[in-house]
C-alpha cells in the first residue's frame, strides 16, 4: 500500500559509563586506576533505498532506537560501541523536526545517507583522573545521554515530468504506454489515488522520469479531496504536462479544465506557473466531429505560450512527437534535482567544548553559573549519585569555574545556583 507521510520517534544510543577499578596484583599493595572508557552510543542514520517507493512500513512502527554503548571494564578495557540504527527511506523523502516543522534533510540527489542523531560519547574511565595529588580517583565520567527527536517523513516524488489533469482523462494510460510503469487503469473517476512513476526511454536521446499525478479536482489547493497530497508531488517536477480529454467523452470542456488546473496550481504554489507547460490533447481517436477543428480551438486558446500535441494514448498516435518535445524542453531547463535546504541541524545536540558559560555574583552570598556549556554538561551528568557528583566537581575545576568564583569573592557557606540546582560552597 502506498503511503507518503509518517511520524516516527528516533533515539540515538547512550554512551557507556566510564569504569572505576584498580589494579589488583600480587605483591602490589595499592595498584593504580585501570578503569576503561565507555563505548560510544549508536547513531541514527537515514539512508535512501532505491527499491522503496512508499513510507507504508512507518505507518505502524513508530519507535526506532539505536544501541547503547557498553560500560568500560577493568584493565583499561573500552566498552563496546553501540550499533548504529539505519532507517531506510525512498528517494525524495523529506525529514522534518515535528515540533518546528523545519527540514532536517532532503533525501534527494547526493543526499543518500544522513546522520540525523549522533550517539552519546562514552564516559572516561577513572584511569584518566589520576594526578600527583589524586592517585586513586574513585570516580569516572558518565556516558553522554541518548538524544531523542520526533520527526515527520514526507515523500515528494522525484520526476522530471508531471502529468496533471482531471480524473479519467488518460494520464495512467499514457504513462503505461511510454514507460515501464504499470498503473491500474479503469473507466471510473479517481482510479489513480497514488502517484505512479515510470522511466521513459527515447531512441537516440536521453530518457527521463515521468509521474502520473492523481486526478485533481477544483478546490484541491484548499485541500478538497486529497488535493494537498496530490499537489505536493508536483513540487520537484521541471515540466508540467496537461493531459486533457480532447474528445469530451464525459461532457467536460478541455479548455476550461486546463484553466481550472492552472488555477489550482497557482493557489498552491505560484512558482508552478513559471515552469514550462505542455498540453497533451488526448483521445483524438474518439473525436467524432472534425478533429482539426477541435485541436485548432485548443491551440488558439493556449499557443504559442503552451505547445499543444494531439495524441491518442490508446493507439500511440502523436505520442512520439510529444515525448521528443518534452526532452527538448528538459534539455533547456537542465537536469538538476530540486533539493530542499536544511533548516534544522540536530548536530546542535553534540558536545562543543568551546561553548560559553558565565559566572555571576547575584548578591552578597549568592552566585550563579549558566551558559550552553553548563547545560550540555548537566545533560549527561547524573548529580544524584556519588560518581556523577565527583565528575561535576572536577568539571567545575577543569573549566576554571571555581577560580572565577573565588575571584568574585565567594566564601565558605555561600550558595551557588546552577539552573535548577543549588549548592553550598566549601573550599
Amino acid at each position: 500500500m502506498f503511503s507518503d507521510f509518517a511520524t516516527i520517534f528516533i533515539r540515538s544510543g547512550k554512551g557507556g559509563d566510564g569504569h572505576v577499578s584498580f589494579r589488583r596484583e600480587l605483591y602490589v599493595a595499592a595498584g593504580g586506576p585501570n578503569g576503561g572508557d565507555g563505548g560510544k552510543g549508536g547513531d541514527v542514520i537515514f539512508e535512501v533505498d532505491k527499491g522503496m517507493n512508499t513510507l507504508y512500513e512507518y505507518r505502524h512502527k513508530h519507535h526506532f532506537k539505536a544501541e547503547h554503548g557498553e560500560e568500560g571494564g577493568k584493565q583499561n578495557k573500552t566498552g563496546k560501541n553501540g550499533a548504529d540504527l539505519i532507517i531506510k527511506v525512498p528517494e525524495g523523502t523529506i525529514i522534518r523536526d515535528k515540533e518546528s516543522g523545519k527540514i532536517i534533510a532532503d533525501m534527494s540527489g547526493d543526499n543518500t545517507r544522513v546522520t540525523v542523531l549522533k550517539g552519546g560519547r562514552g564516559g572516561k574511565g577513572n584511569q584518566h583522573y589520576a594526578t600527583a595529588t589524586m592517585q586513586v580517583p574513585k570516580y569516572a565520567q558518565p556516558g553522554q545521554k541518548a538524544r531523542e527527536l520526533e520527526v515527520t517523513l514526507e515523500l515528494k516524488c522525484i520526476a522530471d515530468v508531471g502529468l496533471v489533469g482531471f480524473p479519467n482523462v488518460g494520464k495512467s494510460t499514457l504513462l503505461s504506454r511510454v514507460s515501464n510503469a504499470r498503473p491500474k487503469i479503469a473507466n471510473y473517476h479517481f482510479t489513480t489515488i497514488n502517484p505512479n512513476l515510470g522511466v521513459v526511454d527515447l531512441a537516440g536521446a536521453k530518457g527521463f522520469v515521468m509521474a502520473d499525478i492523481p486526478g485533481l479536482i477544483e478546490g484541491a489547493a484548499q485541500g478538497v479531496g486529497l488535493g494537498h497530497r496530490f499537489l505536493k508531488h508536483i513540487e520537484r517536477t521541471k515540466v508540467i504536462v496537461h493531459v486533457i480529454d480532447a474528445a469530451s467523452t464525459e461532457g467536460r470542456d478541455p479548455i476550461a479544465d486546463i484553466k481550472a488546473i492552472n488555477k489550482e496550481l497557482e493557489l498552491y504554489n505560484k512558482d508552478f506557473l513559471k515552469r514550462p507547460q505542455i498540453i497533451a490533447a488526448n483521445k483524438i481517436d474518439a473525436i467524432y466531429e472534425d478533429t482539426n477543428d477541435v485541436i485548432e480551438k485548443i491551440k488558439a486558446e493556449f499557443e504559442p505560450d503552451i505547445k499543444v500535441f494531439p495524441i491518442s494514448a490508446v493507439s500511440g498516435k502523436g505520442v512520439k512527437e510529444l515525448l521528443f518535445y518534452i526532452r527538448k524542453v528538459l534539455d533547456e531547463v537542465g537536469d538538476d534535482i530540486t533539493v530542499y535546504e536544511t533548516e534544522f541541524d540536530p548536530s546542535e545536540f553534540n558536545d562543543n567544548e568551546e561553548l560559553p558559560f558565565e559566572v555571576k555574583k547575584l548578591s552578597e552570598n549568592l552566585y550563579d553559573i549558566s551558559g550552553p556549556r553548563i547545560e550540555r554538561m548537566l545533560g549527561y551528568t547524573n548529580l544524584d549519585n556519588e560518581k556523577g557528583f565527583l565528575f561535576f566537581q572536577n568539571f567545575l575545576k577543569n573549566n576554571g569555574i571555581l577560580d572565577q568564583l573565588e575571584e568574585l569573592g565567594i566564601q565558605d557557606g555561600d550558595t551557588v545556583k546552577i539552573y535548577g540546582h543549588q549548592f553550598d560552597y566549601y573550599k
